[in-house]
């Protein structure tokens, strides 16, 4: 999967920028992350999501690469000093998707059936829904996690349709869920590019292939997320998008792992005020919820 978002980072630059306008103008370096090498426990154990992210910074201010691109959803609010999130590529479908063979929907899944999975946003969501499922831990690539189910550890699972759709493997969904049935994770679907704060180069061409729309739409979600000071051991989902009227809804939830509390809330409002959308609503829902929810 990251190998095929940088290649698609990589076309992009190809098609949008004069300097690299030669497919082979941009070389790639593939950098093993510690969440890709540790595979055996949940990322809440490990330290979170930006276990995806520290190698490619460091790569970054070392000056061993001038661009990252990481899944947004894998990128800590609170990026580190001396880098930027300059640029987003245009985004992919943000839904989830079950995989399973014997049932083409949440509801649909058997009384005490496996589904396995090391999201605890996911986990919550659906013990809340069904409290009778059994949750199991499975980590992978999509192919890894694809393997697993047809090996029979696991009843079920759910993968990202954007992953899907970037690996051509949207027909292994048995059901795209909607939103109202399984928020995505902040960022979800959006390719996010990072540089060196001080590489005017660089942030020249991410200014150049950054989307804007979605950049909006990630802002109001990552402004949430970080007003509730989101880690991958506190259940959080987060969805913008724009209305036809042209105005921009936020959806956020958190929730307890176990699914036993969950609190929803939305914003609409102006695509100009993303952020302002984004904090107000964090506010609400850390309001809302059990201090000990956030510890």
């Amino acid at each position: 999967m990251a190998v095929a978002q940088a290649h698609e980072a990589r076309d992009t630059f190809a098609g949008a920028i004069d300097e690299v306008s030669a497919p082979d103008a941009v070389a790639l370096t593939e950098i093993s992350t510690t969440g890709d090498q540790v595979q055996d426990r949940a990322l809440a154990e490990l330290g979170g999501k930006g276990l995806f992210a520290k190698e490619l910074d460091a790569a970054l201010l070392d000056g061993r690469i001038d661009v990252g691109v990481h899944s947004l959803k894998d990128l800590e609010t609170a990026l580190p000093e001396g880098t930027v999130l300059g640029a987003c590529l245009a985004r992919e479908d943000p839904r989830d998707a079950l995989i399973c063979a014997a049932a083409d929907s949440i509801d649909g899944l058997p009384r005490g059936a496996a589904v396995g999975t090391a999201s605890l946003r996911r986990q919550a969501q659906l013990l809340h829904r069904r409290p009778d499922l059994k949750v199991v831990l499975l980590r992978g690539n999509v192919q890894t996690r694809l393997a697993k189910i047809a090996a029979g550890e696991a009843d079920a699972t759910f993968l990202a349709l954007a992953g899907l759709n970037r690996l051509g493997m949207a027909d292994k969904a048995a059901a795209v869920l909607s939103p109202d049935e399984l928020l995505p994770a902040c960022g979800q679907g959006a390719i996010g590019l990072t540089c060196r704060a001080d590489d005017q180069r660089a942030l020249g061409w991410l200014r150049a292939v950054n989307h804007t729309e979605t950049m909006t739409r990630v802002s109001a979600e990552r402004a949430m997320l970080a007003v509730l000071d989101g880690s991958c051991r506190t259940p959080i989902g987060g969805l913008a998008e724009v209305l036809s009227s042209g105005e921009l809804r936020l959806r956020g939830l958190v929730a307890r792992a176990d699914g036993s509390e969950l609190h929803a809330a939305e914003r609409i409002g102006a695509l100009s005020d993303a952020i302002l959308l984004g904090r107000d609503l964090g506010e609400e829902l850390r309001g809302r919820a059990a201090d000990d929810l956030f510890e």
